[in-house]
């Protein structure tokens, strides 16, 4: 009876266990785009870094025009693509609200 009772307990347990990840929890996603500010990517995206630099320093924030859809998302964590500013780069991270908090970087 032991034998047949511990099974069954391990997959309970494996199935409860499965239940506890939300839904969506996919991990981290791969986007391509240039790095840009705020202000600047409504319109098309630039590759000029120094204005880029300069929209920055004024208070706009740092976002990335994807490559795709030309969606904008904001860049919670902009010291993590800080000197990449107008480049075309290649983005792992977690977007949650409209943010994309970034783990890696690769220029392309």
């Amino acid at each position: 009876m032991k034998k047949a009772l511990l099974p069954l307990v391990a997959v309970s347990l494996l199935l409860f266990l499965v239940e506890l990840v939300p839904a969506g929890a996919a991990g981290p996603a791969t986007f391509s785009g240039y790095i840009s500010c705020s202000t600047i990517a409504k319109g098309a995206p630039t590759s000029d870094g120094d204005s880029v630099r300069k929209c920055l320093e004024k208070g706009g924030l740092t976002v990335i025009v994807l490559d795709d859809s030309h969606q904008v998302l904001t860049i919670d964590n902009p010291d993590a693509v800080r000197g990449h500013e107008g480049h075309r780069v290649l983005l792992t991270g977690d977007v949650t609200a409209g943010k994309l908090h970034v783990y890696s970087l690769r220029i392309i």
